[in-house]
């Protein structure tokens, strides 16, 4: 009887091929089935829409409560707006001190937390250039500070507290340079209308027919398709309210939502951004179905200064 060769690596008597290749036929079917299995999955996972990744009822309830909160301020007295303002820029610095320190950045919080105080105030009570001098005199606060403590890490705790004072609280205080102008409360509702349907119409219309991802590797929940709705919905919101609450042209609140969701849109990004390079979801879990306060601050602080600028240019005599 001829001697048998040693047998391949990885074959046994009871599990190797037959003499009629059956066995390689299997392994060619079920190798085909799962080719196949996984192309579906590819397929489903590029048509369908995004989920939706929020709590949508409380989102709403909680979106709603701010929206009353700040038009209470509003038509209260401009103080009590100023005073808000101060108050969710203080917690959005503090979620920002927080998702910073996960890289060991740690900001010196006394510094940053005053000039975040300061800033709305100054907007509000000496305009433009006292806002411009309350940002300066805030990142020299951080870097005096800094350079009194010996500690460690010196560089990055001043860089990521100028970075935070000129994020959030500065940017913000613009809304506030449009409250002692002329028809300052009706033009700061309708920027905060154009947010509140920017965000909206994009959410609904991208969960239902989101097909293209704007920038996946950024924040792939976001489409092309829900850019367009945030535009239609902010147009149509935009137009309303400049004919009704500014009494001006429809084409000036055209251009208002067009150029506020492409700044809304760019901040919403930016936080992504960060948020991404941290490696967290959410700045904090304060807001229940949003996530933090920067979460839903990230589209108005890019807007605000978007709508001081446009309304500077589109109406001149009034700001």
């Amino acid at each position: 009887m001829a001697q048998q060769g040693p047998e391949p690596p990885g074959s046994s008597p009871v599990n190797g091929p037959g003499e009629d290749g059956s066995d390689d036929d299997g392994a060619a079917v079920r190798a085909d089935r799962r080719s196949q299995a996984t192309g579906r999955r590819a397929l489903r996972a590029k048509v369908s829409p995004p989920k939706a990744g929020r709590n949508l009822p409380a989102a709403i309830a909680v979106g709603l409560a701010l929206i009353v909160l700040v038009l209470v301020g509003l038509l209260i007295r401009p103080e009590a707006f100023v005073i808000l303002v101060a108050l969710v820029t203080v917690v959005g610095v503090w979620e920002v001190s927080r998702a910073l320190a996960f890289r060991n950045i740690h900001l010196p919080l006394v510094p940053v937390m005053a000039g975040t105080i300061a800033m709305p105030f100054a907007a509000f009570y000496g305009g433009p250039e006292s806002l411009g001098f309350a940002v300066v005199a805030s990142a020299a606060a951080v870097l005096i500070w800094r350079a009194l403590d010996d500690s460690e890490g010196a560089a990055g705790s001043i860089l990521g507290g100028v970075f935070t004072l000129t994020w959030v609280p500065f940017l913000s205080s613009f809304a506030v340079l449009l409250l002692h102008e002329q028809d300052g409360s009706l033009k700061i509702a309708t920027v905060l209308l154009l947010v509140v349907a920017n965000d909206t119409f994009g959410y609904l219309v991208g969960v239902f027919f989101g097909r293209h991802p704007m920038a996946p590797k950024i924040s792939p929940k976001k489409s092309w398709e829900g850019f367009a709705g945030s535009v239609a919905g902010a147009a149509v919101v935009g137009i309303a309210g400049t004919i009704l609450l500014l009494e001006e042209p429809w084409w000036i609140g055209a251009v208002l939502a067009v150029s506020l969701v492409s700044a809304a849109t760019m901040g919403d990004l930016a936080e992504s951004m960060v948020k991404r390079e941290l490696g967290i979801k959410d700045m904090s879990n304060i807001l229940p179905g949003h996530g933090g306060v920067m979460d839903r601050l990230d589209s108005i602080v890019f807007a605000a200064p978007a709508a001081f600028v446009l309304m500077s240019l589109l109406l001149p005599g009034q700001v």
